[in-house]
């Protein structure tokens, strides 16, 4: 018996039916996100707050709970990945070639704090909600992305440990920095620049004395063994860039 196969133009059909779906729900989450944020302040990042937003976005529940089906907490995350699609736009379009790098780092980083500079207790809300230790996955994935998106916009092309290395390092500039925002009072947040500009000198720190132990021939040599293992270490392929990447074997 020959089993029908799907034409191309159902195919597309399908195609297009999914792409029409995705952007319904990226419709709704942005519509909710801005309904939801002046109810943060009272219940948080809450599935109250969530059924609040909804009702007052005037959108489908049936459509919401596709969007947010973990409730308050998919409904932060949101909120999250939001603010760093635009992060993203504004750094594509940003001109920094005539920017040191630890600048256009510490400028990522910086701008990255200013999109949410009116938003200050739906990220504080947030900071506490991932703290709970059966959200701290999601808290570590979203601070990790946002690295990912800093190093992608500034052209990272690393595939190696390296990709790894880069990317925790700055998550971990990127989350002491938001704490120190979240209780910084300085005009403009002047004392956050300054900070992010300290924690950014540390770091090239770091990189300077990395630099000098594979300079130096005793200590390459001491290192040639666990450096042949993290070159077996590769960055994701296909798989999503918040996740983790591959251990190839060499044959």
């Amino acid at each position: 018996m020959n089993e029908e196969r799907p034409s191309a133009e159902t195919a597309r059909e399908g195609s297009g039916s999914e792409r029409s779906e995705d952007d319904h729900l990226a419709a709704t989450r942005r519509a909710v996100i801005a309904a939801a944020l002046p109810h943060i302040a009272f219940d948080g990042w809450s599935d109250r707050t969530l059924a609040h937003a909804v009702e007052d976005a005037g959108v489908d529940p049936g459509l919401s709970r596709l969007a947010f089906p973990r409730g308050g907490v998919d409904l932060a995350l949101a909120f999250h990945y939001e603010r760093d699609a635009a992060l993203a736009d504004d750094l594509a379009a940003a001109d920094l070639l005539g920017l040191r790098f630890r600048d256009r780092v510490a400028h990522a980083v910086t701008r990255r704090l200013e999109f949410v500079a009116g938003e200050r207790e739906a990220v504080r809300r947030g900071v506490a909600l991932f703290a709970l230790p059966h959200h701290a996955g999601d808290g570590a994935r979203a601070i990790w992305h946002t690295a990912d998106v800093i190093w992608n916009a500034l052209g990272d092309t690393s595939r190696d440990f390296n990709w790894y290395s880069k990317r925790a390092t700055l998550s971990a500039v990127y989350s002491s920095a938001l704490l120190y925002w979240l209780g910084d009072d300085s005009p403009g947040a002047s004392a956050t620049r300054e900070f992010i500009g300290r924690r950014i000198d540390n770091v090239m720190q770091i990189e300077d004395v990395k630099a000098r132990i594979r300079g130096n021939s005793f200590a390459a040599a001491m290192l040639k063994g666990p450096q042949a293992l993290l070159d077996r270490v590769r960055a994701p392929g296909n798989t999503p860039a918040d996740m983790p990447g591959s251990w190839r074997r060499r044959h």
